[in-house]
């Protein structure tokens, strides 16, 4: 048993190594230009180490992302109130500024966003929507809304966060009840 937490140790060692290389390595580079090679020379662990935790870089830093967004969005379902449930949402673009704008700024944006929209459509799955929508409106609604607040969050935040979070939150809401009454009404 010693032996096998001993092992679970480092295996979760070689996991933080490997992140904080990866990370370290994006200050400076594209994650286009990041080689697994380069990341466990500076991690100071074998590619076995790495392969044994991870396919692809991108598993490495979704292991980072995943849980974090995660983490914020069952807070979000099931501690907030209903009213601060789209500021809780939009704080994490607060405290996740830097990493985010580096995320553009070094090609791995994407994979925030792909976390992200599955945690946003789980979310508006929990949200009651009207009965008469059909299945379809509900999950197009549901998708158009994920990448419309995440955009909207997004742009707020590499455009410099010149408005308020409440203004934008306000812009979401009325975005978000326009759609819906456009469904209700057509």
């Amino acid at each position: 048993m010693a032996a096998t937490k001993h092992a679970q140790n480092i295996k979760q060692d070689s996991r933080e190594y490997l992140l904080t290389a990866l990370l370290q390595l994006l200050e400076t580079k594209n994650l286009n230009d990041i080689s697994v090679s380069q990341v466990v020379k500076r991690a100071g662990v074998s590619r076995m180490a790495f392969y044994r935790n991870f396919d692809t870089l991108d598993d490495l830093l979704i292991s980072y992302f995943e849980p974090v967004i995660q983490a914020r969005f069952e807070e979000v379902k099931n501690k907030i109130s209903e009213a601060d449930k789209l500021n809780k949402i939009g704080e994490f673009f607060t405290d996740y500024s830097d990493i985010l704008k580096l995320s553009e700024k070094r090609g791995f944006e994407y994979i925030i966003k792909k976390i992200f929209d599955d945690n946003m459509i789980d979310f508006y799955r929990t949200v009651s929507l009207p009965d008469q929508l059909t299945e379809v409106e509900r999950r197009y609604w549901t998708k158009f809304m994920s990448a419309g607040v995440y955009a909207i969050w997004y742009e707020w935040l590499v455009d410099g966060q010149k408005e308020t979070l409440e203004k934008v939150h306000i812009l979401i809401g009325g975005f978000q009840n326009s759609t819906m009454q456009f469904l209700m009404n057509k």
